[in-house]
């Protein structure tokens, strides 16, 4: 059983009617156990969860405790489906709680809980798995999220936490250069290290971290001056290297210090112009800006069937009141946060038309024989803007991934919308 004589003796010669050794136990031990016939110990039949693919999804799938209670990911959030009912196994003892031998045993058989159905695709999973350590690597990151929305009907087909955890072994600490400081800890610091160290593992920082979104929110800004016509066809935006957004205000710099000059709504978009996109903030206005900004779904959280999903920060206390200067950062994505997943669902919402889903991962569950008992339907929250807005949107998002700074997104022969977006802080 892998314990030290010590343990085996404490456990066998303490004075009580059952004393369970060890739990979780592989079948191939159980049985070698049996085949020494020992008087008085009895190996019991069991459950072990197991994961064939490993690491893969392990934020988002979870891992069940020694009790087959679901601790994390899916595992938690759908554990009363996926329990079902434990079975017993009935013996006669002694008044001692010895078995009598040879009096045979009865058996309540258990029954199964259900299955679950997801929308992750095994095989966008693993490549976007694939990417994300290739670009942890390259640019020597902490961690790297991925996630991969269907805008049509908020089906999640991939979400990448990289570094991912081997769902077999959860409690090993993966990082080896995190277990190796602990182990440099006094006795009496490594315990709340290693929880530490586990919770930061587990995180499923998709929907559980906050940060700025950066310039990928000049999408969401695009489509707030288009909804209310402060952006037309015939808008044009000088960028002379900095903007002051209102007077006696520092001037904010744009990252092309030498000046876009003047330029279409399309450019400046390919151009992830902070200065052309302060001045169409200004022109939707704090209160408008704030009321899109809930419409996007942002000051609420998405309702991804995950546990742990975690609210937005918003300027102030809460009620979208903003300054002048609030407003100016605001329209360009930063000084605010959200959460990656609040990101797509708002981003998928301008792919579709205009209306915001709610993501979800579990399409179906389904008994044992796979008869379905419940089917996700997809929920269409509202519509935030029109389909001729987005149409509009999205056209200088093709733009922008063919010519502009997201041009290292584009896959020849397909139609590819996108935009980049830099984030100078986290919290």
């Amino acid at each position: 059983l892998g314990i030290s004589e010590e343990t085996a003796r404490k456990r066998v010669e303490k004075v009580s009617s059952i004393e369970r050794v060890k739990t979780n136990v592989a079948k191939e031990t159980g049985d070698a156990i049996r085949a020494y016939g020992l008087s008085g110990v009895k190996v019991d039949e069991d459950y072990k969860r197991y994961y064939p693919y490993g690491t893969l999804a392990s934020k988002v799938l979870g891992f069940t405790g020694a009790d087959n209670q679901g601790i994390l990911g899916l595992e938690v959030k759908y554990d009363e489906y996926l329990q079902g009912t434990n079975g017993k196994i009935l013996t006669l003892t002694d008044a001692r709680g010895i078995e009598i031998e040879n009096a045979g045993e009865s058996r309540l058989e258990p029954v199964n809980g259900y299955d679950l159905c997801l929308s992750l695709d095994y095989n966008i999973q693993m490549y976007c798995e694939q990417a994300a350590k290739k670009v942890c690597t390259k640019k020597s990151a902490d961690s790297v999220s991925v996630i991969v929305m269907n805008p049509q009907n908020g089906e999640l087909m991939a979400m990448v936490n990289y570094p991912e955890f081997d769902l077999n072994d959860p409690f090993t600490i993966a990082d080896s250069s995190t277990q190796k400081e602990i182990d440099k800890l006094p006795n009496s610091e490594k315990e709340a290290a290693e929880v530490e160290a586990l919770q930061k593992q587990w995180r499923n920082k998709a929907v559980a971290d906050t940060y700025y979104p950066g310039s990928v929110f000049k999408v969401i800004t695009s489509c707030m001056g288009w909804s209310d016509g402060v952006i037309t066809d015939s808008s044009t935006y000088t960028c002379t290297g900095s903007y002051v957004p209102f007077e006696g205000a520092d001037a904010i710099h744009c990252h092309n210090t030498a000046g876009h000059g003047t330029q279409t709504y399309k450019q400046a978009l390919s151009n992830s112009c902070n200065p052309a996109f302060m001045m169409i903030g200004q022109a939707v206005g704090a209160e408008k800006f704030w009321e899109y900004y809930q419409a996007f779904g942002f000051s609420e959280k998405t309702g991804i069937d995950l546990p742990g999903e975690q609210s937005d920060i918003f300027f102030g206390d809460g009620s979208g009141k903003m300054q002048p200067m609030d407003l100016a950062v605001a329209s360009f994505g930063q000084n605010f946060a959200i959460t990656p997943i609040q990101m797509v669902t708002a981003i998928a919402s301008v792919g579709n038309g205009g209306k915001l889903m709610q993501p979800y991962i579990v399409k179906e569950i389904t008994d044992s024989d796979g008869n379905v008992v419940e089917s996700k339907t997809p929920i269409v929250k509202r519509q935030v803007v029109s389909e001729e807005v987005t149409k509009k949107v999205i056209d200088a998002m093709e733009e922008n991934a063919t010519n502009g700074s997201a041009k290292n997104g584009y896959v020849a022969g397909y139609k590819v919308a996108g935009k980049t977006g830099t984030s100078e802080k986290k919290i």
